[in-house]
């Protein structure tokens, strides 16, 4: 059986899943792997080539730095260990196709996929915690919006969600008690949407014409403001809540205030 060593500066999944698509033209090898992430210094590359001649293997390699990869080389020829590069000749040929150097920099391929997987999760938290769903999970989130129907909760969930950031939204409900959760979250997590009675309704109206649903209280100009007067109440129970007004207001510059006012919020509590 041969033994492949499979040595990366970054995870090494990249070299592996490289090696396996190849080896799947070679039906009857047997082999076993053995990842080596993180090699990024003479030391740990001469550690590598002398177990591969220990074992009769060999080394499948996707160094980005030229310092390190041609370490690789040397001390492999030197060791009679056979070396395989396929990240080099490939860095080469790009390099001369766009006139430039690469950055030789680690580990960045597996910081876009962190990056892709978190965008995901956050983006699955958003939905299964919008407009008040699994309440009992608010402790979870990094960010929780609250405000009457129609003040943008859920596209401004979304949005975050894709920045990153694990966010749930709660309604509030004319005469209904918000969650008993809600108010024992730290500072800097929860964030109320306020608006004007005008625009609340001119947004409901909208909505209700393109649902093509029968217009009742939902749009009625003094319950409208009696339910903003009524979340008002709600926010100003915890003063530390930050109140945003959300009127004519972009998706993009809402979130916006949201974070910087996240942001000194942590940061003041890190000064303590």
């Amino acid at each position: 059986m041969y033994k492949v060593f499979v040595v990366s500066d970054g995870t090494g999944h990249t070299a592996e899943q490289a090696l396996r698509a190849a080896l799947t033209q070679f039906e009857d090898i047997k082999l076993e792997v053995i990842r080596r992430p993180k090699t990024r210094s003479e030391t740990k590359v001469r550690q590598i080539i002398n177990e591969a001649k220990e074992n009769g293997g060999f080394v499948v390699h996707t160094l980005v730095s030229d310092s390190v990869r041609d370490k690789m080389v040397r001390l492999g020829r030197q060791h009679n260990v056979a070396t395989i590069d396929l990240m080099g000749p490939l860095l080469a040929r790009l390099s001369n196709q766009f006139s430039t150097h690469p950055s030789e920099k680690p580990g960045l391929f597996s910081q876009l996929n962190k990056d892709y997987f978190r965008r995901i999760e956050t983006m699955e938290f958003a939905f299964h915690h919008d407009d008040g769903l699994r309440i009992k999970e608010l402790r979870k989130a990094e960010i929780v919006i609250i405000g009457v129907s129609r003040t943008f909760k859920t596209p401004l969930s979304i949005y975050l969600a894709f920045k990153g950031w694990f966010v749930a939204n709660v309604p509030i409900i004319m005469n209904v008690e918000p969650p008993h959760n809600l108010f024992k979250l730290p500072p800097g997590r929860v964030f109320c949407l306020d608006t004007n009675t005008r625009q609340l309704v001119t947004l409901r109206m909208a909505r209700q014409k393109y649902l093509g649903d029968v217009v009742n209280d939902y749009v009625d100009h003094e319950l409208v403001r009696m339910e903003l007067m009524f979340a008002r109440s709600i926010f100003n129970r915890v003063p530390e809540w930050p109140v945003i007004n959300v009127t004519s207001k972009p998706i993009e510059e809402i979130a916006s205030e949201i974070l910087i006012l996240r942001n000194r919020t942590v940061r003041s509590r890190k000064k303590k």
